[in-house]
Protein backbone atom coordinates (compact mmCIF):
# COMPACT_ATOMS: atom_id res chain seq x y z
CA UNK A 1 0.00 0.00 0.00
CA UNK A 2 3.18 2.40 0.72
CA UNK A 3 4.53 1.55 -2.84
CA UNK A 4 0.51 3.93 -4.07
CA UNK A 5 2.06 6.50 -2.33
CA UNK A 6 5.40 7.13 -4.51
CA UNK A 7 3.84 4.69 -7.76
CA UNK A 8 0.71 7.58 -8.27
CA UNK A 9 2.61 10.68 -8.52
CA UNK A 10 5.04 9.53 -10.09
CA UNK A 11 2.64 7.97 -13.08
CA UNK A 12 1.06 11.41 -13.15
CA UNK A 13 4.17 13.17 -13.28
CA UNK A 14 5.65 10.67 -16.47
CA UNK A 15 2.61 11.48 -18.47
CA UNK A 16 2.47 14.79 -17.66
CA UNK A 17 6.44 14.78 -19.69
CA UNK A 18 5.23 12.71 -22.51
CA UNK A 19 1.89 14.91 -22.99
CA UNK A 20 4.42 18.01 -23.15
CA UNK A 21 7.01 16.21 -25.22
CA UNK A 22 3.82 15.12 -27.75
CA UNK A 23 2.67 18.74 -28.03
CA UNK A 24 6.25 20.07 -28.88
CA UNK A 25 6.68 17.72 -31.43
CA UNK A 26 3.31 18.58 -32.71
CA UNK A 27 3.88 22.53 -32.62
CA UNK A 28 7.67 21.86 -33.71
CA UNK A 29 6.15 20.20 -37.07
CA UNK A 30 7.98 16.59 -36.51
CA UNK A 31 5.07 15.15 -38.23
CA UNK A 32 4.62 17.60 -40.91
CA UNK A 33 6.30 15.63 -43.51
CA UNK A 34 6.01 11.55 -43.39
CA UNK A 35 6.79 10.39 -46.54
CA UNK A 36 9.44 13.21 -48.33
CA UNK A 37 13.01 12.38 -46.17
CA UNK A 38 11.80 8.41 -47.59
CA UNK A 39 11.88 10.05 -51.11
CA UNK A 40 15.07 12.15 -50.01
CA UNK A 41 17.01 8.78 -49.04
CA UNK A 42 16.26 7.04 -52.52
CA UNK A 43 16.45 10.43 -55.05
CA UNK A 44 20.11 10.84 -54.58
CA UNK A 45 20.79 13.85 -57.08
CA UNK A 46 24.87 14.08 -56.40
CA UNK A 47 25.99 12.22 -60.01
CA UNK A 48 24.39 13.28 -62.96
CA UNK A 49 22.03 11.20 -65.14
CA UNK A 50 24.47 9.22 -67.58
CA UNK A 51 23.75 10.80 -71.45
CA UNK A 52 23.43 14.73 -70.56
CA UNK A 53 24.03 16.65 -73.29
CA UNK A 54 28.30 18.04 -73.37
CA UNK A 55 29.38 15.33 -70.54
CA UNK A 56 31.28 12.72 -71.19
CA UNK A 57 30.34 9.31 -69.76
CA UNK A 58 32.82 7.89 -67.38
CA UNK A 59 35.52 5.62 -68.59
CA UNK A 60 35.95 2.47 -66.59
CA UNK A 61 39.21 0.36 -66.11
CA UNK A 62 37.32 -2.92 -66.97
CA UNK A 63 35.67 -1.44 -70.35
CA UNK A 64 32.43 0.08 -71.00
CA UNK A 65 29.98 -2.98 -69.36
CA UNK A 66 28.86 -3.27 -72.79
CA UNK A 67 29.91 -6.08 -75.44
CA UNK A 68 29.11 -6.79 -78.63
CA UNK A 69 27.80 -10.32 -79.30
CA UNK A 70 27.32 -11.60 -83.02
CA UNK A 71 27.72 -15.16 -82.46
CA UNK A 72 24.00 -16.27 -83.83
CA UNK A 73 24.32 -19.74 -81.79
CA UNK A 74 24.41 -17.80 -78.53
CA UNK A 75 21.03 -16.16 -78.95
CA UNK A 76 21.72 -13.13 -80.28
CA UNK A 77 20.96 -11.29 -83.78
CA UNK A 78 24.71 -10.06 -85.87
CA UNK A 79 25.28 -6.40 -84.55
CA UNK A 80 23.35 -7.15 -81.47
CA UNK A 81 25.06 -5.15 -78.05
CA UNK A 82 24.42 -6.82 -75.21
CA UNK A 83 24.84 -5.46 -71.32
CA UNK A 84 26.76 -7.89 -69.27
Amino acid sequence: MESLYLLIPLSVVLVFIIGVLFWWSLRSGQYDDLEGPAYRLLMDDRDPPPGEAGEAEPSSPHGTGKEAVGDPSAGARPGETRIR
